[in-house]
């Protein structure tokens, strides 16, 4: 299952060292999904990784070094957006992907583990605030090809369109306990499509 388009334990070329790297986020992402942030012990991730434990403690040396490695890894792996020609499609297939994401089992699991430890650690909460902006910045290039075709006004803020889209779904995740389904991903994504065409988002 897709975390914002990326696929877990995804072979990737590389020699020994980005064989480590890989189990070893790949086990983190594991505990992570399993134990929460408090749980996420680098003695443990070793084991489950088969690896030794010097290599993951020198690399990373903290649960908040290895969270920020982890959402770097996601960022890089994660698929391009859709280009469909039309904005509603494009909206609603970032939506539909922030649900079948949050939905997972273990990926849903694993977000909610490290959206909860960024409240109280700097360092995760930063790498977040990069992973997300990384998948803001590719999504947004739909909404300024829709500015483009005549779709939405000039100058409208295409990072902040996205940001739209994806947020109402989040909220029903971490706070209001609402269903996430497809119907929640297009409701979303046709709010943020109204709102933009009725230039809101526009400077």
């Amino acid at each position: 299952m897709n975390v914002e388009g990326v696929e877990p334990g995804m072979a990737r070329p590389g020699g020994r060292t980005a064989r480590v790297r890989d189990a070893v986020l790949r086990a983190a992402g594991d505990v992570l999904a399993e134990h929460g942030f408090a749980g996420l012990d680098l003695a443990e991730v070793a084991r489950r990784a088969e690896v030794g434990k010097t290599t993951v403690y020198r690399r990373w040396s903290t649960p908040a070094g290895l969270v920020a490695d982890l959402l770097a890894d996601m960022a890089e792996q994660s698929v391009p957006r859709t280009d469909s020609g039309s904005l509603d499609e494009d909206l609603a297939a970032n939506a539909r992907l922030v649900v079948r994401t949050l939905t997972d089992p273990r990926q849903g699991a694993l977000f909610t583990s490290v959206i909860a430890a960024a409240t109280c650690d700097p360092r995760t909460a930063e790498a977040l605030h990069r992973f997300y902006e990384v998948r803001v910045e590719e999504w947004a290039g739909c909404v300024e090809a829709a500015v483009g075709r005549g779709e939405l006004p000039v100058g409208t803020d295409a990072c902040e369109v996205v940001r739209a889209v994806s947020a109402p779904l989040y909220y029903r995740l971490l706070v209001c306990g609402g269903a996430l389904d497809e119907n929640a991903a297009d409701r979303a994504a046709e709010a943020a499509a109204a709102a933009a065409r009725a230039g809101v988002y526009a400077g």
